[in-house]
């Protein structure tokens, strides 16, 4: 028995855990994608406190790098402490007052995700409907303003759970600030790897994660707000729900004062930080014009395959490819196939697609041509398993 009172012989025993050794995939899933050995690097350097005069510095090129990234001047442009879901929640958060209306999408999953957010934070939500797999109309989008007079609209940008690339970002901002609502723009699975300009599309705020097209282990993800949309949250009325996320106190920790607020995770601010330079040394467009023929050549060589895309030509997202799931294939058991035999990441789809697509990401340092040849052969012998 125990000497120590109240726990048995096992309780009081220390775990027999063993060295770490996760597996070496390939991650061409909807994230997170492969990181670059930079940003891995760079995360291993060391510690210093958050309030540390090296690392206040290393805060202020992260802003400069993401408002490079993001195409923004705005002051008020940080990596939030948390996972994709926290800069999405801090946008939406401190954008929506309890009684404010938010219009948001019905054609994805992170639509869906946005309306819960937004009934969080004491909103009503009211939507604009589109299929899944497809974009918005602006011409629906119309409607559903003069209908609902809506004060915040929620937009899309990239649907990781469909494949579709939203066009006609500025006629959607128009139509918003024609009826002087504010526009937040779901940017996960764009920024870094499809066109977006922030301030030339006139978007109030904006937010990403840095697991996807960054090709950055998550943990301080990215958010950008015009002055017009932190005048509103600086403005409110009531404190926002919560405290973690709350811009008005963060704006204390990234703005000038550089006053405590909360520990930042500095190993992940510091892998931020290489993933960005990694993205200004490249140069955006020539970026975005990488993930467009990388993921060209993976869409062509599903095409041979006899593989269907989900989404049309005019709306293909390069960062995530919605590729349908034939007849008689199981989608799961190719899925197992690839991670078993090959150490090969793919995903399944969402939602209203679950099951009838999957989705092959083409992100970051994943958006390379190698890559693209391995996914494509072995997704060739997959197929064949089955007959296919």
């Amino acid at each position: 028995m125990s000497n120590t009172p109240g726990l048995t012989e096992r309780e009081s025993e220390a775990p027999d855990v063993g060295e770490l050794t996760p597996p070496d995939r390939t991650l061409m899933g909807p994230g997170p994608s492969d990181v670059h050995p930079r940003v891995l690097k760079a995360m291993s350097t060391p510690l210093v406190g958050h309030l540390d005069p090296s690392f206040v510095e290393i805060m202020d090129e992260v802003q400069e790098l993401l408002r490079y990234t993001f195409r923004t001047d705005n002051q008020w442009t940080i990596p939030v402490s948390g996972t994709g879901s926290a800069s999405m929640e801090a946008a939406i958060g401190n954008l929506v007052e309890p009684g404010d209306t938010m219009l948001v999408p019905t054609n994805g999953y992170f639509g869906g995700r946005m309306k819960s957010m937004a009934e969080r934070a004491g909103g009503e939500v009211v939507e604009v409907d589109a299929p899944w797999g497809e974009p918005l109309d602006p011409v629906d989008v119309e409607a559903a303003f003069d209908e609902h007079q809506p004060d915040v609209f929620g937009f899309v940008h990239a649907e990781t759970s469909t494949g579709v690339l939203q066009p006609n970002v500025p006629e959607l901002t128009d139509i918003a600030h024609e009826h002087d609502a504010y526009v937040i723009a779901d940017c996960v699975t764009s920024l870094g790897g499809v066109e977006l300009r922030v301030d030339e599309w006139d978007i109030d705020v904006a937010y990403s994660g840095p697991q996807k097209c960054l090709s950055c282990p998550p943990g301080a993800s990215p958010l950008t707000l015009n002055d017009r949309a932190m005048d509103k949250v600086l403005g409110r009325e009531e404190q926002p729900r919560s405290w973690y996320l709350d811009l008005s106190l963060l704006e204390g920790y990234w703005g000038d004062d550089r006053s405590y607020h909360h520990t930042a995770p500095i190993t992940n601010v510091y892998a931020i930080r290489e993933a960005l330079r990694l993205v200004a040394e490249e140069g955006i467009e020539e970026r975005w014009a990488r993930h467009r023929a990388v993921a060209g050549d993976l869409k062509a060589g599903l095409q041979e395959l006899g593989l269907e895309m989900n989404a049309p030509d005019e709306y293909w997202l390069p960062s995530l490819n919605a590729v349908q799931v034939p007849d008689g294939v199981d989608d799961g058991a190719v899925i197992d196939y690839l991670l078993e035999e090959y150490d090969l990441e793919i995903a399944s789809g969402l939602g209203d697609l679950e099951g009838d697509i999957w989705r092959i990401g083409c992100m970051g340092y994943s958006a390379r041509p190698k890559n693209v040849e391995y996914v494509l052969s072995a997704l060739e012998d997959a197929l064949a398993e089955q007959g296919f």
